[in-house]
């Protein structure tokens, strides 16, 4: 395929998008040391160390104390991404070939921490490996899933949900790799992912937009980050705390998760086909 067109593509876009934010200094989360500073006003350390070995949900964490974690979260990452938006605002029209890739790609970046922040929370495993600096595709699947939810698409919140199921039912302590990078999930994955490809390109259009007029532009920027950013994030939140990784009653293990059936892509293919068309998903519902 030629370059232009890989370029072009909107699920080629959001990927090189996402690989790029994810390889940025300060993105990645480490889940237990993140875990041990987000839970120490709450938790006693015991709870502390049995959420970190096991998961907060096994600990007995209280599902309020959880969203309080969480809140704090989401509190912290709206506001520093809020102001590096207004500051790359700053400068003006003449800067925006430069400030405009920038301030997209600390924004994804921005994201990529609330994902992993709330996703540690709520009892997901971690979603990077220590050894490199690639995410492997099952980790680009449930991220891309992840910001699918934040973006609103009813599919990816469908999806999320099965993969939580999927490792819950299993007790497992791993993604689901063959579920997300082959298997029933995958198809929803290269669908949300192509949907979030034009809406990163709307967002950059807005962002370029507001842009345009040095200092004004930056209180713009900065709200239209502030406006944009803590709705999505507490769409995360929300449905992440929903689903059933939050109330285990058991250890989880390092099993490889067995895919499921393909009534499910069947189902929310025909019934949704990414909620059924580009033009009606420019326009996403809240979950």
């Amino acid at each position: 395929m030629a370059t232009s067109k890989v370029i072009e593509n909107p699920e080629s876009r959001f990927s090189a998008v996402l690989l790029a934010a994810a390889k940025l200094p300060g993105v990645r989360i480490h889940r237990e040391a993140y875990l041990r500073k987000a839970l120490a006003r709450y938790c006693s350390e015991d709870q502390i160390r049995e959420a970190i070995e096991e998961s907060p949900a096994t600990a007995g964490i209280p599902i309020e104390v959880l969203d309080k974690a969480a809140n704090d979260s989401i509190s912290y990452e709206t506001a520093k991404v809020s102001a590096l938006s207004a500051a790359a605002g700053i400068p003006g029209i003449i800067a925006l070939p430069a400030t405009v890739p920038a301030d997209v790609a600390q924004y994804f970046g921005h994201m990529l921490r609330i994902a992993q922040k709330l996703a540690y929370l709520y009892s997901w495993p971690d979603l990077f490996s220590d050894d490199g600096d690639d995410l492997d595709d099952a980790t680009m699947g449930v991220l891309t899933l992840f910001f699918g939810v934040m973006f609103g698409t009813q599919s990816a919140n469908a999806a999320v949900g099965k993969v939580a199921g999927m490792m819950s039912k299993q007790v497992a302590k791993k993604l689901p790799q063959k579920a997300l990078t082959q298997g029933v999930i995958y198809p929803m994955v290269k669908k949300v992912a192509g949907y979030l490809g034009v809406q990163m390109t709307k967002q950059t259009f807005a962002r370029t937009v507001s842009k345009a007029i040095p200092v004004v532009g930056a209180v713009v920027a900065g709200g239209l980050t502030f406006a944009t950013y803590l709705p999505m994030a507490k769409r995360l939140k929300k449905h992440l705390s929903s689903l059933e990784l939050t109330k285990p009653t058991h250890r989880f293990v390092d099993v490889e998760v067995v895919d499921i059936d393909e009534s499910f892509v069947t189902e929310h293919t025909e019934q949704h086909d990414v909620d059924r068309t580009a033009k009606e998903l420019g326009n996403p519902q809240s979950s």
